[in-house]
C-alpha cells in the first residue's frame, strides 16, 4: 500500500532544486540561541528538501525539533542542518569533507539517496556514494547513520526494490545504524502533506522526528 502511494508521493520529493547553502547559511539551532553551546558534541544533518523543511518554517521542521527534543531531554549535542532541497548523493558526497572539517560532528544523519532513484542513477553507484559517505564520516570520528529511502515504481519494480534494499546492504556491510523509512507513518494520508502532495506539512514534522528518534537516542550520551 506504501508503495502505491509513494508513485505519487515521492515523485519529485526532493527535485525542486534550491541554490546550495553558501558558508554562512548553515542551520546550527544551538549556537544560533546560546553562543556557549558551539563547544558541544555536534549531529551533522546532510539531507534533501525532507530534512531542509521544505515549505514550512525553518525553525519547525523535524530537524529544529531534534534540537528541541535534545534540550528538553538534557542532551548536550547541538544539531547543524546542512540539508539542501534537490540535493543527491553524490551532492553530499561532494560537500560533506568540508562539512567535517568544520564542524568535527559525532554523528553523521544521511538522509539522502531519493533524488538519485528518480534519476534513475544505477544503483551501484547509488551504493559507492553513501559507502564513501559514511567512510568520510567515519574517518573523521563521526557516526554516520543512513536512511533507509524508497522511490515508485516508475523505473520497474526491479529498480525500486533494489533501490531500497541499497541503504540495507550499505548499513549491514558497514555494520551502520538504519533509520526506518521515516514518511511510512504518514504516507498513506494525504493530509499530512503539503499542498503539492509530495513534501510533509508542518503538523506531519513530529511525526518524522518519531520516526528517527529511535535509531538516533541510543546512541547518545546524556
Amino acid at each position: 500500500m506504501i508503495r502505491s502511494c509513494l508513485r505519487v508521493l515521492m515523485l519529485a520529493v526532493c527535485a525542486i532544486a534550491l541554490p546550495a547553502l553558501a558558508d554562512g547559511d548553515l542551520r546550527d539551532f544551538a549556537a544560533q540561541k546560546n553562543p556557549a553551546a558551539a563547544n558541544a558534541p555536534v549531529i551533522l544533518v546532510l539531507g534533501d528538501s525532507l530534512s531542509a523543511a521544505y515549505g514550512v518554517p525553518l525553525s519547525q521542521g523535524w530537524v529544529a525539533l531534534l534540537q528541541q527534543r535534545l534540550e528538553q531531554r538534557g542532551y548536550p549535542d547541538r544539531v547543524v542542518n546542512a540539508s539542501v532541497s534537490g540535493e543527491t548523493s553524490a551532492g553530499g558526497l561532494r560537500r560533506l569533507p568540508e562539512l567535517l572539517d568544520r564542524h568535527h560532528p559525532q554523528f553523521v544523519l544521511i538522509e539522502l539517496g531519493a533524488n538519485d532513484g528518480l534519476r534513475g542513477l544505477p544503483l551501484p553507484q547509488l551504493q559507492a556514494n553513501l559507502r564513501q559517505m559514511a567512510t568520510a564520516a567515519t574517518n573523521a570520528g563521526a557516526q554516520p547513520i543512513v536512511f533507509e529511502m524508497y522511490i515508485p515504481t516508475n523505473y520497474g519494480v526491479d529498480y525500486a526494490d533494489g533501490f531500497r534494499a541499497s541503504f540495507h546492504q550499505v548499513a549491514g556491510e558497514m555494520k551502520l545504524p538504519l533509520v526506518p523509512f521515516f514518511l511510512g507513518a504518514i504516507a498513506t494520508d494525504p493530509s499530512a502533506f503539503q499542498d503539492d502532495g509530495i513534501h510533509p506539512n508542518l503538523q506531519s514534522q513530529p511525526k518524522l522526528l518519531d520516526a528517527v528518534w529511535p535509531t538516533l537516542e541510543p546512541l547518545l550520551k546524556p
